[in-house]
């Protein structure tokens, strides 16, 4: 197509080529059946130097170009001329106006009279909420009627990441997920990350499902939190469950972790440890009557490390401090998001993606997993700063402790205790 009925001049800047992401956007813009032709350019000479483009984007209609640059923003393309942002209140509580502007997880800004108002927090699929002289990302649900609303695409501004300095090892932003990568390499630059992040104090969180404790892991897992390696947790009630079921019983799921014998019915051992926390009132209390003495809950507690445990429909009890209002559970993920810098996701979907749904595309993200398409699923539903690690989460973690900070010095778990039947 040689041109349009309808054309815009785009600008997009930051590490474009070694980023892939210009011919990402050059991608989209054919598949969209438009054209493109390129007007200005400028390539940094070094891998810290950024390049900056200039494209005129022709469509056929306007509607179809409106469609194309919302498709765009996520890779921070933005209109060379900008007008001021539109605002509407909304309707009712939880109710947006119609047209509404969503959210990307990237650096936002939206133009209110003669002034860009950096949108805060990063975070994607929220409304923007205009109000006294700041901008907000606000999720749907906590939207009040009458809160001043960003509709349409004009006067927004999205940004590019900046590419880490010592990032030679992994292609950032770019989702790759290959069972071939060398997982020791990797290994290696995640601990190197997560140390770089505490010494300028910034926090690491850790989401995780029951696999990390299914494959053995979770004497690891206890170690990274006990020395503060983790500073932030996130899992559903089976990983607590299971984690539980270890230090009582000697059992994940019923199967027995190490030379422990348990009873006949053991595979009953996750609903009799709920069945204890339930009677405890909380996990907090088990270890402030030294009932629970090791495992990753247990560790969290003695460490004073925030951790949310969110509900689902499978769940059985559920633990006590499990949060069954998934709205509340989101809130209470997103309040400590704030000073994340590296996330974790380990051996979970439905959590690592919830998760990933909260966090700025700032935060460096490492998906390990057995399954590639769980990488991929991740990435796909947003978080396209996530790197996969496709490897078995239960070894990642013991090899990640270890090299962190070694646990040949560790003291082993106190022998299971079991209930008289």
């Amino acid at each position: 197509m040689s041109g349009g009925a309808a054309s815009v001049v785009v600008q997009l800047e930051g590490h474009i080529i070694d980023s892939l992401v210009l011919p990402r956007v050059f991608d989209a813009i054919l598949d969209a059946g438009a054209d493109y032709e390129i007007v200005d350019v400028r390539i940094g000479k070094t891998s810290l130097d950024t390049s900056w483009a200039r494209i005129r984007i022709n469509a056929l209609t306007n509607d179809d170009l409106a469609e194309l640059l919302e498709e765009l923003k996520v890779h921070g393309v933005n209109p060379e001329r900008q007008d001021e942002c539109a605002l509407q209140p909304a309707p009712a509580d939880g109710v947006l106006p119609e047209g509404f502007y969503a959210s990307t997880n990237l650096p936002t800004s939206v133009l209110v009279g003669d002034r860009w108002l950096a949108v805060e927090p990063a975070e994607m699929d929220c409304a923007v909420i205009v109000v006294e002289g700041r901008a907000v990302a606000r999720p749907m649900a906590d939207v009040r009627r009458g809160e001043m609303v960003v509709v349409g695409a004009a006067g927004i501004q999205v940004n590019t990441l900046e590419k880490p300095v010592d990032e030679s090892a992994f292609a950032f932003m770019t989702s790759e997920v290959s069972t071939e990568k060398p997982k020791a390499q990797l290994l290696d630059r995640v601990a190197t990350r997560i140390r770089a992040c505490h010494q300028r104090g910034g926090k690491v969180l850790a989401v995780v499902g029951p696999a990390v404790v299914h494959t053995g892991a979770s004497p690891s897992l206890a170690h990274l939190v006990r020395h503060r390696d983790i500073d932030v947790l996130f899992a559903g009630n089976g990983f607590a469950v299971h984690d539980i079921e270890i230090d009582l019983y000697g059992t994940s799921l019923g199967v027995p972790v190490e030379a422990a014998t348990g009873a006949i019915d053991r595979h009953a051992n996750h609903l009799r440890a709920v069945n204890r926390v339930r009677s405890w009132g909380s996990i907090l209390e088990g270890v402030r009557r030294g009932e629970l003495r090791s495992g990753t809950m247990y560790e969290c507690v003695q460490a004073g490390v925030p951790f949310v445990l969110g509900g689902s429909v499978r769940d059985d009890g559920p633990l006590p401090d499990v949060l069954t209002d998934v709205m509340e559970a989101q809130r209470r993920m997103r309040a400590l998001v704030p000073g994340v810098e590296v996330a974790l996701m380990l051996g979970s979907t439905l959590h690592a993606i919830a998760t990933g749904n909260l966090l700025p595309a700032t935060v460096e993200t490492f998906c390990v997993d057995i399954n590639p398409a769980v990488v991929t699923k991740l990435a796909d539903r947003g978080t396209r700063q996530a790197l996969g690690i496709v490897t078995d989460v239960g070894l990642f973690v013991r090899e990640l402790a270890d090299a962190l900070g070694g646990l040949g010095a560790e003291p082993t778990r106190p022998a299971p205790r079991r209930e008289s039947r």
